[in-house]
């Protein structure tokens, strides 16, 4: 009777399965859980209320409507954390959405001249979206700009509404920027700082379950790169001129050891003492507060290599974190010293105009946006510029899966169409219309943290109340949006998703086939004969960033297998057979971090036959990877001895080799 009822139940789930929503559907729904940016909430708030406030009392709400837009587009940017990186991030897409919306007022009404302008436009946007991440907010400001000029009939002479959405815009960045005088140096510190405490949570983790010590380990990895990202960025600047920059780069570098001396902790397979991660918590706490002074280390007795490592690696970065003046001219970046912008910008537009890459996707977005210019030149809409916009949005794919995306969009809109309803339907123009912005606005960036679809959801109203301002169309706005949100996804979802293979024969591989390459090379450097001691300090050099640029693109690896993960099948169902292959490769490369620094506080170094082994077998892994659309069994080498200070990194290939499948 017990085995029929359980065979009923699970026949029961059988048949509802399918009725429930797909995985990368429920991912996409679920919010995040990274706290509300509150600082940034009252931001945008003030920003976008107050333009409305001076257009009403100047009884010219169009040019508040679009002084807000142009702040919505601030608002938007607003998302890094120092300040040189928030000026880049806000003002430089202002300069390019001013010139979008001057070239879209130029052909509002012209027809299929329109159409072909805004198709051009896409394209240069698309490209210019390849180059970085403000490069990307530039692109995508100029073309919604565009569409916007193109599409509405803006007030008079050309110049008034790109000058009103830039002034929106920069009074964003102004508002930001209050804060400078006080906090100059706070997010390079505070970046620093969390650095440490997330190796100390890594220390604390070492020598337990495996899982526990990747999550941590991905944490410093993160830190480390934002940390570095944020003080290079301003050193590039400032190199030489600004001591306390030169401090904060100095207790950074010093982290680096104790991150190398991290994973032979691990290995030991027992926890290292709590006095350990207690004092790198301390030196985070140091760098917060710019304490100075000597340190004081209670730290207990080491005795095998890997105590060591950790041992002199924390007792040197206590020193450096507490020197109040570091050598101004012995301060080495471990990672090389940017290049100059000039430098940085010449080699960003080359590379855009030879990437296939960057071509790929401005063709991509040109076609879109040419079938939506055209679709709706051909058909009446009553506000024909939503259905582009709603293409330019969704259509970014270095903002993460465009089916997906396609489908949040939707949902979000639905979502964020039934507060608009309310607001336009209860709420009467005018003055009310300023409190009603206050709590609106602030919401955007309370819902971005937490995911797309919320975004959406929040912005849909914002648009539609600015768009109401400028149309005075009222309640009537609600159904074509939905409707015009729903062709622009459908028009992304094939134009810009299925025609295009590599949307959905996912090319993941090949980028986990290049890092498996860096592996076996990170291998050869890390073991490689030194001649003299001149040649050891600049092969550690070497060592160190070639350390930090494998894990950064494990870091870049992981972030787009995470983001393939959110594809439909069959994107999704390649990615989910990959992921233990990155996640093997990234045990390997900690494996051998922790050799070498086992080799330099006194193990025995391996022969160089056996790390020629090694490097051979990974990079048969990366052919096999790399030519396969599914996993693929190798068969392992010699396994080495087991006293050797590689067997660590042979046991990580091994099962890198044996989560594998043979080919079907």
């Amino acid at each position: 009777m017990s085995t029929e009822r359980t065979e009923h139940i699970s026949s029961r789930r059988a048949r509802h399965r399918p009725l429930a929503p797909p995985s990368w559907l429920l991912n996409g729904l679920k919010p995040s859980a990274a706290p509300i940016p509150w600082a940034a909430v009252v931001r945008a708030s003030i920003a976008m209320a107050v333009p409305l406030a001076v257009g009403f009392a100047l009884d010219e709400p169009e040019y508040g409507a679009l002084a807000s837009m142009g702040a919505l587009a601030g608002v938007i940017g607003d998302t890094a954390d120092a300040y040189r990186m928030r000026v880049l991030n806000i003002a430089v897409p202002q300069l390019f959405g001013a010139v979008g919306v001057t070239l879209g007022t130029l052909v509002y009404g012209h027809g299929w001249l329109a159409v072909a302008a805004l198709t051009l436009i896409a394209l240069v946007s698309g490209m210019i979206s390849s180059i970085g991440t403000v490069a990307s907010v530039s692109g995508l400001l100029l073309l919604l700009n565009a569409v916007i000029g193109a599409g509405l009939p803006l007030p008079e002479p050309w110049w008034t509404a790109p000058l009103l959405l830039t002034a929106g815009g920069l009074f964003v960045l102004a508002l930001t920027l209050l804060g400078w005088p006080l906090r100059r140096r706070q997010p390079e510190r505070t970046a620093v700082a969390d650095t440490y405490r997330a190796l100390a949570d890594a220390l604390e983790a070492a020598g337990g379950p495996g899982a526990v010590y990747d999550e941590r380990r991905q944490q410093v990895t993160q830190a480390i790169n934002h940390a570095y990202d944020l003080v290079l960025g301003r050193r590039a600047r400032v190199h030489g001129r600004s001591p306390s920059l030169v401090r904060l780069l100095a207790q950074l570098n010093v982290v680096i050891p104790l991150v190398e001396a991290a994973p032979a902790a691990h290995l030991r397979g027992r926890p290292l003492p709590p006095e350990i991660p207690a004092a790198v918590r301390d030196l985070a706490d140091a760098v917060a507060e710019g304490r100075t002074g000597t340190p004081v280390l209670d730290l207990p007795a080491a005795h095998t290599p890997a105590e060591r490592a950790v041992d002199a690696a924390l007792r040197h970065a206590a020193k450096i974190v507490y020197i109040a003046r570091p050598d101004l001219d012995n301060v080495d970046d471990r990672l090389g010293r940017p290049a100059a912008l000039r430098v940085r910008a010449r080699r960003a537009v080359r590379d855009m105009v030879l990437s296939r890459a960057s071509w790929r996707y401005g063709l991509r977005l040109a076609l879109c946006i040419g079938i939506a210019q055209s679709l709706v030149s051909v058909i009446e809409f009553e506000r024909s510029y939503w259905v582009a916009l709603t293409v330019t949005f969704v259509l970014k794919p270095d903002f993460g899966s465009v089916f997906s995306r396609a489908v949040l969009r939707a949902l979000g809109t639905a979502g964020g169409l039934v507060v608009a309803a309310a607001v336009l339907a209860e709420v009467p123009r005018g003055w009310w219309d300023v409190p009603v912005m206050v709590v609106l606005a602030g919401l955007i960036p309370a819902f971005s943290v937490k995911g797309y679809a919320f975004q959406t959801a929040a912005i849909t109203p914002v648009i539609l109340l600015l768009s109401d301002l400028l149309n005075h169309q009222g309640f009537d706005l609600i159904r074509p949006r939905l409707v015009d949100s729903l062709i622009g996804c459908a028009i992304t979802l094939v134009a810009g998703y299925l025609l295009w293979p590599e949307s959905w024969h996912t090319r993941i591989g090949d980028r986990l086939a290049d890092t498996v390459d860096d592996a076996a090379r990170y291998v050869e450097r890390a073991f490689a004969p030194v001649a003299d001691q001149a040649a050891l300090a600049a092969a550690r050099t070497s060592r160190l960033q070639a350390r930090r640029r494998i894990y950064r693109d494990l870091s870049g690896v992981r972030s787009e297998f995470q983001r393939a993960l959110t594809e439909p099948p069959p994107t999704g169902a390649r990615a989910a057979v990959w992921w233990p292959l990155v996640v093997a490769v990234e045990r390997i490369v900690d494996a051998t971090t922790a050799a070498r620094v086992r080799v330099n506080h006194g193990a025995a170094p391996p022969p160089a036959e056996e790390v020629e082994s090694i490097a051979r077998q990974l990079r048969e892994l990366a052919v096999r990877v790399r030519s396969s659309a599914t996993p693929v069994r190798v068969e392992a080498g010699p396994a080495g001895e087991g006293t050797s200070v590689l067997a660590p990194v042979h046991q990580e290939i091994a099962a890198a080799l044996a989560i594998t499948r043979p080919e079907s």
